[in-house]
């Protein structure tokens, strides 16, 4: 533990010294957390050795802290602005991601349909972790950052029950988790339920006499309501990943001054934590993760990268009220991150076939994704500064020129 929290403590305080570099360049603080835990991991020094299920564990807390902070930029009034838009990509572009992972994975790797179709499942929601890198620039049009974030907010939470009944169909028995359709469903229930229920019971109890919350702790309120939020989900046995998002968007519905004041802590919170789920995810890179994917493995994250996202994506966004630049950046920014990295731990230790196969690809894909998705964010973003830039120096007058004679 001490290893992990000086390695942690390190790649924080990087990350800080070369943040305002990684504004303006490829490099990233994702990277910076990835290369700590690699040096400090079982790759290089063999300094930090996290556990597994610790590992699944920092994931869904990170994916439930970016999901609850992200939910507070999709109000009502998003839902309803952007929400038909961003139903394309949810609807039709991630089923047909799922069928082209499993594809891929099949005829590239060798992995039997089974796993293959698991592995889709797994590594068809974006992550909403890296996905925040794009949607929190206010250079990015408002059209992309509302569809990615909504895309983003929902598909983790829709996800998981695909995962687990087609595994449950393979012969996995993951522990803690149901299989069949009636107790996930109930599951999804609950998790929207939970997600509108908590905060308005929050915003009534604001309402009665005594009761009055001063500026400086204010940002507190929505933090106290996410932490109550995670441990009832756990005991009802709800879908915490979607009762996340429901319940940040409920918030900036019903109180949006309370939202405003938590953004700024909410995203300190959610960088802090996608850092130290980075870090334990890079423990997981052994050499044995590697030497099950092998080459075909590392051709496989290339594939899904360039072409399992951005394909469907663009084609279900034809049509839509996104420009041709809109729909391109929409299309190549879905990043894979800790809803696959958590959905794959909990495959391998199912005891489903090819399990570590799985997880191993799992690994290497989000790698892949995580270094080029954090490192392309600011390209994509000056795709649109760029040009107004250019219209500005078109439009500044020139030096005024006296003819001669």
């Amino acid at each position: 533990m001490t290893a992990f929290l000086m390695t942690f403590g390190l790649g924080l305080l990087a990350a800080v010294l070369f943040s305002a570099l990684a504004s303006r360049s490829p490099l990233s603080t994702s990277a910076v957390f990835l290369v700590a835990g690699v040096v400090a991991g079982p790759l290089l020094l063999d300094v930090v050795s996290v556990p597994r299920d610790t590992v699944e564990s920092v994931a869904e807390v990170a994916l439930f802290a970016v999901l609850f902070t992200d939910g507070q930029h999709a109000s009502l009034g998003v839902f309803r602005r952007s929400g038909r838009s961003a139903a394309r990509p949810l609807v039709v572009a991630m089923p047909l991601t799922f069928a082209l992972v499993a594809v891929l994975a099949h005829y590239l790797t060798g992995l039997p349909w089974g796993p293959a179709c698991v592995l889709g499942a797994i590594l068809a929601p974006t992550d909403p972790v890296f996905a925040s890198a794009l949607v929190g620039r206010e250079d990015v049009p408002r059209g992309v950052r509302e569809v990615l974030n909504i895309e983003s907010g929902l598909n983790d939470g829709l996800a998981l029950p695909a995962v687990l009944i087609i595994a449950g169909t393979v012969g996995a028995h993951p522990h803690g988790y149901a299989t069949d359709w009636p107790s996930l469903l109930l599951e999804l229930a609950l998790g929207v339920v939970l997600g509108v229920v908590v905060p308005v019971v929050v915003v009534q109890l604001l309402r009665l006499p005594g009761i009055g919350v001063i500026d400086t702790l204010q940002p507190l309120g929505p933090l106290s309501l996410a932490v109550l939020l995670f441990a009832l989900c756990d005991v009802l046995d709800a879908n915490r990943f979607l009762a996340a998002f429901i319940a940040g968007a409920t918030i900036a519905t019903i109180r949006p001054g309370a939202s405003d004041s938590f953004r700024h802590t909410g995203e300190l919170i959610s960088e802090m934590v996608k850092g130290a789920a980075l870090l334990a995810f890079a423990a997981l890179l052994d050499g044995d993760v590697f030497g099950t994917a092998g080459w075909s493995g590392l051709l496989l994250a290339v594939a899904v990268v360039l072409l399992s996202r951005p394909l469907p994506v663009w084609l279900c966004l034809l049509g839509s009220n996104l420009s041709r630049r809109e729909r391109i950046a929409a299309a190549w920014f879905g990043p894979k991150g800790f809803a696959s990295v958590a959905y794959g731990l909990i495959i391998a230790f199912s005891g489903m076939p090819y399990a570590g196969e799985v997880l191993a690809l799992t690994a290497v894909v989000v790698l892949v994704s995580v270094l080029a998705h954090s490192s392309t964010d600011v390209t994509v973003a000056k795709w649109w500064t760029e040009p107004r830039e250019d219209l500005r120096s078109a439009e500044r007058p020139g030096p005024t020129v006296i003819p001669s004679g």
